[in-house]
């Protein structure tokens, strides 16, 4: 199976199923020095880790990262950082009952069309415990962009219907991690968790919009025509489970605009070039421009619900089928620090790419 790297310098390639022995990963293109702050790498881990609510997955890990090499005395050697996290609340059982069966909207039937095999307990590969090397990744990452004053503040915008409608710049982007659900907001969290949990109690999902603002960017990140930051970003974002759309700046909005209404002008600020507005998002020709960079990712409901569907099994008869397990019942307050942890690897990549130029 190919597609299990990603990145160009900054260099993640990951392993590990849902209910294998552990997940892990080998990250390359950490320079020498870089202090690896464990601490704060589990506390991103932490964030994302099942059974942190009410309203997400009861499987109950720990989900502690062990380091296995490219680290001496709390330093990158500059070799690759090899790492793992024990799978330890495993119920394989839980999937006996769909061995045979392409649950509706998984990757069950195209694995199997595919390769010809496929672990069917808990997705294997194409579940979401393949994310976990990714936020290690991602909070080395940060570590990194940490140092030039990259900060990046991903959080949940919309479930279902309810949408909170104010502007980044208006709100405090900290308030994100006081509340389960991950929105600043603390009168709109405190709706959507509710309606979480009801879906929860209904054995139904729900899907929603996660945004993200990337701070104090440097001017010149990211490659012309194939190589832009926004398309480097839209793949790292779309490679997440579960995210169906993705859009940066105004992103679609633009379409109802005139370009003399979309256009960013231009003004000085002492010897710095800003733009008055920031509908570009941060990038223009692919290039970032020094503005924040801000966007949008859309999840949609998890396909696994605990409620009969319809489907057919791997001898080509159409059925009805249960899922049983433990799932979340929306994705977006644990993919909150994925989201942050794909954007982080994108800019730590783009850095190290940007100083080939220097």
């Amino acid at each position: 199976m190919s597609g299990n790297s990603f990145g160009t310098l900054y260099k993640l390639t990951s392993f590990g199923e849902s209910h294998g022995k552990a997940v892990g990963g080998v990250i390359e293109g950490v320079l020498p020095g870089t202090i690896i702050d464990e601490t704060f790498i589990q506390a991103e881990l932490d964030r994302r880790r099942p059974g942190q609510s009410a309203i997400t997955t009861p499987r109950d890990e720990a989900d502690k990262v062990e380091f296995l090499s490219g680290i001496f005395e709390g330093k990158a050697t500059g070799t690759p950082i090899g790492f793992l996290i024990w799978n330890k609340d495993q119920r394989s059982k839980d999937y006996g009952n769909i061995k045979d069966v392409y649950r509706p909207s998984h990757a069950d039937y195209t694995y199997q069309s595919k390769y010809g095999i496929r672990d069917y307990r808990g997705g294997g590969r194409s579940s979401a415990r393949e994310t976990i090397a990714r936020v290690v990744a991602g909070a080395i990452a940060k570590l990194i962009l940490q140092q030039m004053g990259i900060s990046i503040h991903a959080f949940t915008t919309t479930v279902g219907d309810l949408k909170l409608d104010k502007d980044y710049n208006e709100l405090d982007l900290a308030k994100a991690e006081e509340n389960i659900v991950r929105c600043p907001d603390a009168e709109t969290a405190e709706k959507m968790i509710t309606y979480i949990d009801q879906v929860r109690k209904d054995k139904d999902s729900i899907g929603g919009v996660i945004t993200c603002v990337i701070k104090q960017v440097p001017v010149g990140l990211g490659e012309p025509v194939f190589g832009k930051l926004h398309a480097t970003l839209g793949s790292a974002m779309l490679s997440i489970n579960a995210v169906k759309g993705f859009e940066y700046g105004l992103g679609f909005g633009a379409t109802h605009l005139k370009g003399t209404e979309h256009n960013d002008e231009f003004y000085m600020e002492g010897d710095k070039v800003r733009t008055r507005t920031n509908r570009s998002g941060g990038i223009q020709g692919g290039i970032s421009n020094g503005e924040d960079i801000y966007f949008n990712v859309a999840f949609k409901p998890i396909a696994t619900v605990l409620k009969e569907q319809k489907t057919v099994n791997s001898m080509g008869e159409e059925i009805s089928s249960t899922t049983k397990g433990r799932h979340d019942p929306c994705v977006l307050p644990r993919a909150v620090p994925i989201v942050e942890s794909m954007a982080a690897m994108v800019l730590a990549d783009a850095v190290l790419l940007n100083k080939m130029y220097l």
